[in-house]
């Protein structure tokens, strides 16, 4: 450790620190524009200049490393001098015009020129005037307010892996572009908004819609995605405005995937507010008792065995909880939460959870990819891995993938194989990468859901724990063998076990004629015109999609933002969402609608409140009682899973073929279409030639 004095506070600062982290250390607040924790050092707005004993001159902290027993000064008149002078020269340019800027009210030039400024301009001449550009349906851009301190260059580059951003020009000629004008290809582009210390980035959907002030905040978390990301939801009246990140380092750091992010219009189309029955063909408004009495009448002639249910992708854990209680005690074994047909070994949470957790990437110095797309299933874990290439190296971190990736995974990788065949070639060690896994001290394996929803999926589940254990991923201090999944309910649906039970059938059963009633909970992912017509269908859900269409009885859910619910995401970590507003209409939770139900039904499900609810889960199923941590346990010593049939030979193929729209709230939104219609579509138009 480096010993620093900071003006009259003695700090200990690791070996290659600069001297603002040694002044953050001490506790001091040293202003910067383009100084970024998250990226490599610039150096170029000159806003966190300080004074360093025995120095000539005023230095930029955020680059100067420390040295043992160095004197640094933060609030000297030289420096405030220092930093009126650079605020002074950073407005030269800058327009007046906060009043109509959406970055008002939380702008860093704001906050720093009314705490650093002086308050007056001696410049008269002319302010230039530089020509937007066009970035796409998402980031707006006005780019007379840039203060080029590149933070957005760097983003892209470095975090993002799509170098679309730069500068041209020298001197007061300088522009930020995007050098050839298009769209941003990067999943993480709204990440940008967040980084600009100014209004020169600002949200294209969100443009003049609300003041930051104005609005509630509530902390939630991302459901678009397995990832689990941690969002606050920003809502004024009764509507959520806008979703921005919140820092969590062991999880999203302090990033948040698109489609997490812009598809906040859709939780306000397409909003299924009042119950339907369908009578005589047509789907009528109802009240909920007339809606829960049409449900009782027909189970009240249905055996226990024809009655299922499947779970969508967006439920909460209490949610898929009430409904799995409730048809137990109805007597059918008919559950299912993999509406993709995906097959896991569920005798062992080791089999289904990234075990290295999400951190753990970037310990693990070698990666082999299964039938997954990180960087359309999981963003924001795609730029974890892409962290850790950059950190390491491709000689200290190689990456190969079987299963070719559609796109640019944003790092240098090598592709074994098309199919599962590469498998066995790993592990007869017919590859060189088999060396390369076996050589390293943390090799990491991620097996997707391109391989997991096929019929061998099995065998292939198998096959990479084989790999894992004959590779050395599986130790007593590191579990290399991971899943990655793309759907926010599907880890805490098999924690509950909302699975066919002894002659319970599978989803897939289900359609097929294998029940007489079908509850579709938030279902919606799935090829309806496969439920016969005499199915009678029970949707539970917020958005008339897919289920909604096929539905005899729609009872109207709660989305995410309009309920208090647990999400266990890919890594097996539980975290609790709340509440930002409530449900439209007569719309409600929907582990209320199922305990209501439940009364009708006489089955009464055990609980009143959502606390004696999850009281009972967790003692049903300790490890939800497990909160915001993920704890890493050893992979020696496991016994391997069931191997069932024989690998295939077909090619791996990814289970996302449009980013943008993958569940009823993407669907529903229209930033989200713009945004298939401007990225997705041609891609597949592309790809189809």
């Amino acid at each position: 450790m480096v010993k620093v004095q900071v003006d009259d506070v003695i700090v200990d600062v690791p070996p290659g620190s600069s001297a603002l982290q040694a002044c953050e250390a001490a506790g001091k607040e040293i202003p910067r524009f383009c100084y970024h924790e998250r990226l490599s050092v610039a150096g170029n707005c000159r806003m966190c200049l300080v004074e360093v004993v025995r120095a000539p001159k005023p230095v930029a902290s955020c680059g100067f490393p420390v040295g043992e027993g160095m004197i640094i000064k933060t609030d000297t008149e030289v420096v405030r001098r220092a930093r009126r002078a650079v605020m002074e020269f950073l407005l030269i340019n800058h327009p007046l015009d906060c009043p109509i800027c959406d970055q008002g009210g939380e702008c860093d030039l704001q906050d720093q020129a009314f705490g650093y400024g002086s308050g007056r301009s001696r410049y008269l001449e002319e302010k230039r005037a530089v020509v937007d550009k066009d970035l796409g349906p998402l980031v707006k851009t006005v780019m007379t307010r840039c203060i080029q301190c590149t933070r957005c260059v760097r983003f892209s580059t470095e975090i993002a892996g799509t170098p679309e951003l730069g500068a041209v020009s020298r001197g007061e000629s300088l522009e930020i572009t995007n050098y050839v004008e298009k769209a941003l290809t990067s999943e993480l582009s709204g990440n940008l908004i967040d980084i600009c210390p100014v209004g020169a980035l600002t949200s294209k959907p969100y443009a003049f819609h609300a003041r930051p002030w104005e609005m509630k905040k509530t902390d939630a978390i991302d459901v678009m995605d397995a990832v689990g990301t941690n969002i606050r939801l920003q809502a004024r009246g009764a509507s959520v405005m806008r979703i921005m990140p919140r820092v969590n380092d062991a999880v999203n750091e302090e990033w948040l995937a698109d489609k997490g992010r812009f598809s906040v219009d859709g939780l306000t189309r397409r909003r299924l507010d009042t119950p339907w029955v369908r009578v005589h063909g047509k789907l009528t408004k109802v009240s909920w008792q007339d809606a829960f009495v049409a449900i009782a009448q027909r189970l009240k002639v249905v055996p226990g065995n024809r009655i299922g249910a499947i779970a969508g992708d967006l439920c909460d854990t209490e949610s898929l909880y009430a409904l799995r209680l409730l048809m137990e005690s109805l007597g059918s074994a008919n559950l299912d939460c993999r509406q993709d047909g995906a097959q896991y070994d569920v005798s062992n949470r080791a089999f289904y959870t990234f075990n290295s957790t999400i951190a753990g990437i970037e310990e693990a110095d070698a990666l082999l990819v299964v039938g997954a797309v990180p960087r359309h299933e999981a963003p924001v874990l795609n730029a974890r891995i892409r962290k850790r290439f950059l950190a390491a190296g491709r000689d200290k971190f190689p990456i190969a993938y079987v299963g070719a990736p559609p796109t640019d995974p944003t790092y240098d990788y090598d592709l074994i194989g098309e199919g599962p065949s590469a498998l066995a070639d790993l592990l007869d060690g017919r590859h060189a990468f088999a060396d390369v896994l076996a050589g390293a001290k943390k090799p990491m394996i991620i097996l997707g859901h391109g391989a997991l929803t096929r019929p061998d999926a099995q065998a292939i589940l198998a096959a990479c724990w084989a790999l894992a254990d004959k590779v050395g991923a599986l130790t007593p201090d590191w579990h290399g063998f991971n899943v990655l999944h793309t759907a926010a309910s599907r880890v805490a649906g098999l924690d509950l076990g909302f699975l066919p039970g002894a002659g319970g059938r599978t989803a897939a059963g289900m359609m097929s004629g294998g029940v007489d009633v079908l509850w579709l909970l938030g279902a919606d992912e799935m090829d309806m015109h496969r439920i016969g017509p005499e199915t009678f269908v029970i949707y539970q859900g917020h958005h008339g999609d897919a289920g909604a269409a096929r539905a005899d009885v729609i009872l109207p859910g709660a989305a995410y933002t309009e309920k208090s619910g647990t999400y266990v995401n890919t890594e097996g970590r539980v975290q609790r969402s709340f509440q930002a507003v409530f449900p439209p209409g007569d719309a409600r939770e929907d582990w209320r609608i199922l305990r209501a139900l439940s009364e009708t039904l006489g089955h009464a499900l055990p609980f009143d409140t959502l606390d004696a609810l999850r009281a009972r889960m967790e003692a049903e199923h300790p490890v939800l009682a497990r909160l915001d941590t993920a704890p890493r346990f050893g992979g020696a010593g496991l016994a391997a899973p069931a191997a069932e049939g024989a690998i295939g030979s077909e090619p791996f193929h990814p289970v996302i073929a449009d980013y943008y729209e993958t569940n009823a709230v993407s669907r529903a939104s229209p930033t989200m279409a713009e945004c298939s219609r401007v990225y997705a579509r041609p891609a597949l138009v592309q790809a189809a030639e």
